[in-house]
């Protein structure tokens, strides 16, 4: 049995922080998730201010269409480096692809995927992927416990970076926002740490006494 497989909601949660707070030694860990499908938009977004006077804005649409596109997310704790690619689908084949950029781009040690427990994740097709890839080992995610997953919250930060407010024509456009934005994000990115912060310290005040 995989060391970090463990029967239960708490067991599982148990082994995800713990491969977020102490990795074994020369592995990298990655969490990995699919965001979509986004589809294009042929007409801007609505002018026009609010009652509060800002600027409208208009997200783009998520929806099943003919030429939805998926963006496949992998997140690098350890630097908060992003690997990302556009398919048309999500599906077995597509997330091979997307497995074999994850390792091309870490080519030393094991590799720990953190993902939900998807149908293309865990298929027969996927597996027999992964017996010719002995570094990459999956690490499921419970049902119902996304938040476990750290690219959710890349998710957010890429949203706002290269989907909120745009228009795009076709599939090309949304890749070319997608590689553009993955491109900013990690020339500032950090490592991903788990966990609250420190609350900051507060300052003593000075007290005096006054003796008459």
């Amino acid at each position: 049995m995989d060391p970090f497989e463990g029967p239960g909601f708490r067991g599982k949660r148990t082994r995800i922080v713990g491969l977020y707070t102490s990795p074994p030694d020369g592995a990298t860990v990655v969490c990995a998730d699919e965001l979509g499908p986004v589809i294009p938009r042929a007409f801007p977004p609505a002018p026009g201010w609010s009652p509060d006077g800002h600027r409208i804005k208009s997200e783009v649409d998520y929806s099943r269409g003919p030429e939805k596109t998926w963006v496949y997310g992998a997140l690098r704790i350890r630097d908060g480096h992003e690997i990302t690619m556009t398919a048309s689908s999500r599906n077995s084949v597509f997330y091979q692809q997307f497995l074999q950029k994850v390792e091309n781009a870490n080519p030393v040690g094991d590799i720990y995927v953190v993902t939900d427990n998807l149908s293309s994740h865990n298929s027969k097709s996927t597996r027999e992927w992964l017996e010719d890839h002995p570094r990459i080992h999956h690490v499921f995610i419970p049902v119902g416990a996304c938040w476990l997953n750290l690219q959710e919250g890349w998710w957010r930060i890429f949203r706002k970076t290269a989907l909120a407010g745009q228009s795009f024509a076709g599939p090309p456009d949304i890749e070319q926002a997608t590689r553009l934005a993955t491109t900013q994000l990690n020339s500032r990115a950090r490592p991903w740490i788990w966990g609250r912060p420190a609350p900051p310290t507060r300052p003593l005040r000075r007290r005096y006494m006054y003796t008459v």
